[in-house]
């Protein structure tokens, strides 16, 4: 497992630019860290690493905010149950060739793919991050 310590927001978007090079068209990688760790800045940073210039934001209220039919970053903090992600078509978005990016990914274990790659991020205090991968 790596570890980076990342000491500002563009220093992470830095690490995550260069980790999206590592990513595969159907990679789902699970963002995992508490509220307001830097998952959404670490998904801004994979977006760019893509090449996607859309403006990247939280899907808390969406769930899924789909990026260039290539990016797909979902939040499934309000998500319920493996049977509500169902209903909100989760599936097809692993099936669809693109990188998914998910938070929250345990209250949607079951219907993970398999060998999903994970990225945790926590804060250290001063506003560093600590990034293992």
């Amino acid at each position: 497992m790596a570890v980076f310590i990342s000491h500002s927001p563009a220093e992470t978007i830095a690490w995550a630019e260069d980790y999206a090079k590592t990513l595969h068209a159907g990679d789902t990688v699970l963002l995992d860290g508490n509220m307001g760790a830097g998952k959404t800045v670490l998904a801004k940073g994979i977006a760019r690493g893509l090449g996607i210039s859309d403006e990247i934001t939280s899907p808390t209220y969406a769930y899924i905010n789909s990026y260039a039919d290539k990016l797909f970053h979902f939040d499934c903090y309000r998500v319920l149950s493996e049977r509500q992600a169902i209903e909100l078509g989760f599936s097809d978005y692993f099936a669809a060739g693109g990188i998914c990016l998910v938070e929250w990914s345990e209250n949607i274990a079951g219907l993970l793919p398999e060998n999903c790659k994970r990225v945790h991020i926590s804060g250290m205090g001063d506003g560093a991050r600590e990034i293992r991968s």
